[in-house]
């Protein structure tokens, strides 16, 4: 099913492109290089502007705290250095994986070697609203702008989605003095992931610091009226707004595969390699379906860290090497002062078992599934979180009653459960 697509030699003749802009695909350009791979490296762009990092967009850049010029991941001069062409406002239209060319915006084709598809993914819309003005989705440095220019003291702000997006942006406006009412579909906000225990933590580290935070509710139109934007739910409420931000999720960038027969399903099927079903094509990142040995099954991870890391392992192969990407999913969002943090693949119907300071916002909580560990949400507790994430990936073989101890330290717990590691070994948790 999966090309194995090894170069020979020193490659000096052959053609990598990357195709993406964020993290995933300025480090994958870096990696290249790192691997010894000496041919040509593309990366396009979509954007006007070099490979950058995004999650300053819901944060520090929104609140006008953070110059965006400090998302890019390198400066001009070091892509010159490396000798990596960057096409910045040049987009992939499509791949021939046949005559391994690629279309570009520009009306020109480029021929490659090996390609990497670092799409990343866009923003769900909110049937309607599309183009309206005042109502905005939040994906790139342009979005974030734009909704960056309405956040003013006392500015009335509608979020529709409670997620971490959305909870990103009402922190962030919250913050700046606006008058913030989240409008959540589901009975809880995340309510696909996370147990409602913790779904309405959640949900109270918000309503504590003064957002109006409505689940169950289902917007039903927009419209501007003589107040400002007019927000209909199904049950016939009314919200007014000066901004309405939409955060309900993001579908993955997979049309280029899409049309290029490569295999889909929500995201882009690859290997552990990074690999597609079709030869010398690798994807990485929130377009990438990849397997996970340590949970079993499949899924995509949106985060910029498992980005940059599954670009390190794509690029070994591609470059030659061998690698596998078996991490576990590992997730945090900053938000008002705390950082909270989920590794594993919780469910909602996981057992949820609590340890720290949960009035403090200093807890986390172990998940766990017939009688084995899956998980863990951490608020401001960042130590269990990497100790979680190396019992669940080194396997060891902690007991579950002193897993789910509260008296018992997590870290500590793994510290004694791990064998003796060789000299000069090591592995990242976190």
């Amino acid at each position: 099913m999966f090309s194995t697509g090894e170069s020979e030699g020193e490659n000096v003749t052959e053609t990598f492109v990357v195709i993406g802009g964020g993290v995933g695909g300025g480090t994958a350009a870096l990696a290249l290089r790192t691997e010894g791979f000496k041919g040509r490296v593309v990366v396009l762009c979509d954007e006007p502007r070099l490979p950058y990092s995004k999650p300053p967009l819901s944060k520090g850049v929104l609140r006008g705290e953070e110059d965006p010029g400090r998302t890019a991941l390198r400066p001009p001069a070091w892509y010159d250095k490396k000798d990596i062409e960057v096409r910045t406002g040049v987009a992939a239209t499509a791949l021939d994986v046949a005559a391994k060319t690629i279309a570009l915006s520009t009306g020109e084709r480029l021929t490659y070697d090996k390609v990497l598809i670092a799409t990343g993914g866009r923003p769900r819309a909110l049937p309607g609203t599309e183009g309206l003005p005042g109502v905005h989705t939040l994906r790139n440095l342009e979005d974030s702008q734009a909704i960056s220019a309405r956040l003013r003291p006392g500015a009335r702000v509608i979020i529709i989605g409670g997620g971490f997006i959305g909870g990103e942006v009402a922190a962030s406006a919250i913050t700046l003095g606006c008058s913030v009412t989240v409008l959540e579909g589901q009975r809880t906000p995340l309510e696909r992931l996370l147990p409602p225990a913790l779904a309405g933590l959640y949900m109270r580290l918000h309503t504590e610091r003064g957002v109006d935070f409505r689940t169950g509710v289902t917007v039903s139109s927009i419209e501007h009226g003589p107040d400002g934007l007019l927000a209909r739910t199904s049950g016939g409420a009314e919200h007014l707004a000066d901004v309405i931000v939409v955060g309900i999720g993001m579908v993955p960038a997979d049309e280029l595969a899409r049309a290029a027969g490569i295999e889909v399903t929500d995201g882009i099927v690859v290997d552990g390699r990074c690999r597609t079903s079709v030869p010398d094509v690798f994807a990485i990142g929130d377009v990438a379906n990849a397997p996970q040995p340590h949970l079993g099954g499949r899924m995509r991870v949106e985060h910029w860290q498992n980005a940059q890391h599954q670009a390190k392992v794509a690029a070994k192969n591609m470059a030659g090497g061998s690698a596998e990407f078996a991490e576990v999913p590992w997730v945090w969002s900053d938000q008002y002062d705390l950082t909270i943090q989920i590794t594993g693949k919780p469910e909602p119907t996981d057992e949820v078992n609590l340890r720290g300071d949960v009035e403090g916002w200093a807890f986390s909580a172990l998940l766990t599934r017939e009688g084995r560990p899956v998980g863990c949400v951490a608020f401001n507790r960042a130590d269990d979180v990497r100790a979680v994430r190396r019992i669940m990936t080194d396997r060891l073989p902690v007991p579950i009653a002193r897993l789910i101890d509260p008296a018992e330290d997590l870290a500590e717990l793994a510290k004694a459960y791990s064998p003796a590691a060789p000299e000069g070994a090591a592995k990242e948790y976190a």
